[in-house]
C-alpha cells in the first residue's frame, strides 16, 4: 500500500536568507509513503499533522535538512515503511517559477 500526501500547503519559516528568517512563507509539501500493510495501519492525517508540527517547530535553514528530518521521524514512527519519497516546494521564492527539492529512500529489509 502507498499513502499519498499531496500539496499539503501551510506556512513556516524556512530558508537562509534573512527574509525568510522574518516571515513564515508557504511551502507545499508531497509524500508517498509505501507501506507493508499487514504490520498495521497508518492513519495519514498523523501524517499530515507530524510534517507540519516538524517543519514549523525546526525552522529549518534549508529544504535538504527538513526533507531529512521528515524522512527519519516518519521511518522512524512507521516501521513497517517500505518507501518514502518527499518533495518541499517553495511557490513564491522566485517571481517566475516554483522551486523544489526531493528525496526517494527505500529501507533495506
Amino acid at each position: 500500500m502507498t499513502i499519498h500526501v499531496e500539496d499539503l500547503k501551510f506556512a513556516c519559516i524556512i530558508g537562509i536568507l534573512d527574509f525568510e528568517r522574518e516571515k513564515e512563507q508557504e511551502v507545499i509539501v508531497t509524500i508517498a509513503l509505501e507501506y507493508d500493510n499487514k504490520k498495521g495501519f497508518i492513519n495519514y492525517a498523523d501524517i499530515v499533522e507530524i510534517v507540519k508540527i516538524e517543519m514549523k517547530k525546526n525552522k529549518f535553514l534549508l529544504i535538504e535538512d527538513a526533507l531529512e528530518r521528515l524522512k527519519f521521524i516518519l521511518t522512524e514512527k512507521y516501521n513497517s515503511t517500505k518507501k518514502i519519497s518527499i518533495k518541499i516546494t517553495k511557490p513564491s521564492i522566485l517571481s517566475d517559477c516554483k522551486v523544489s527539492v526531493s528525496t526517494c529512500y527505500t529501507i533495506q529489509s
